[in-house]
């Protein structure tokens, strides 16, 4: 007499055996669904994210660049934290921030600044050690091109938004800013020229801010945005190793004090693929009526 339940067995023994014909193809392909299309793939070169800029963007220390922060692809999501420090002769400077990259073509960060007056706040009757604050939320968009693959003429080309707003209103307008918010708009070019080991960016800012906004925008000698510009040349020691130098220009706003161009020269060290250590030497000029403020640069960058 036949097993009534034989007819069963058998089919059941039919389903597994599709079931792992199946999934032998998903493992020759190198695609099971665990693996497929991680949100977090992680697949960006060393270092072809850059650091987290001053004001949060990807980029060098001075200067954003159109690369999209986080280590993702087009296929994922990528994150980035920083916390950064400037010394000067006369004043410290702190931020730390996140970013968030999406498929490699769109940028969300967020970074907060905040500016020690050390002495100098004393003697301009705000209190030793009087602290300026600023938030700064940005977002990018990469139009066109790659930083690294593609054609070697055609840069990767990004525009991007910076809303800052100072939480020292009051202040910032006594100093002479016409206000105590403002929105800064770029457009980045950049290009690893990997045959060369050599990264080129330029990036123009329509912007009306002091002091990167931490004195506010605009003031008695112009209230307008205008078009500054922002270059950076950088070389490829190593995969893991990065020299160069960048130069940013600003405007000049305030009665009270002049505002000088930016420079700094810098090395990035990426001693882990998620983790990159910036050390510069940065030259900011005169910052309200104190001259000569150059200083040194540390940032520490996390990435994913």
């Amino acid at each position: 007499m036949l097993n009534p339940s034989s007819g069963a067995s058998a089919r059941t023994r039919r389903r597994l055996a599709v079931a792992g014909a199946a999934v032998a193809a998903a493992l020759l392909a190198g695609a099971t669904p665990a693996q497929a299309d991680p949100l977090l793939d992680g697949d960006k070169l060393i270092l072809t994210n850059g650091i987290a800029s001053i004001e949060g963007a990807s980029g060098g220390g001075l200067a954003s660049w159109s690369t999209i922060a986080g280590m993702e692809t087009d296929r994922g999501i990528g994150l980035s934290a920083h916390v950064t420090g400037i010394a000067l002769p006369d004043y410290g400077w702190e931020s730390h921030g996140v970013a968030v990259g999406i498929r490699d073509r769109v940028e969300l960060s967020y970074a907060r600044q905040n500016f020690d007056t050390r002495k100098v706040g004393a003697a301009l009757g705000l209190g030793e050690g009087f602290r300026f604050n600023q938030d700064i939320f940005g977002a990018k968009l990469r139009l066109i091109g790659d930083t690294v693959y593609g054609s070697p003429w055609l840069p990767q080309i990004s525009i991007g938004v910076q809303h800052k707003r100072s939480l020292d209103g009051a202040i910032v307008r006594a100093v002479g800013a016409k206000s105590a918010s403002g929105t800064d708009f770029s457009a980045s070019a950049t290009k690893l020229i990997l045959s060369k080991s050599v990264l080129v960016n330029a990036t123009a800012r329509w912007t009306s801010a002091n002091q990167f906004g931490l004195l506010g925008f605009g003031g008695p000698k112009g209230s307008a945005r205008t078009l500054q510009f922002e270059g950076s040349l950088a070389y490829m020691l190593t995969s893991r190793l990065v020299v160069g130098g960048e130069v940013r220009t600003r405007p000049d706003n305030l009665g009270i004090a002049r505002e000088d161009d930016a420079h700094d020269l810098f090395v990035a060290w990426a001693f882990d693929r998620h983790a990159t250590v910036t050390a510069a030497y940065v030259d900011v000029g005169s910052v309200a009526t104190f001259d000569g403020q150059r200083g040194a640069l540390v940032s520490l960058q996390l990435a994913f």
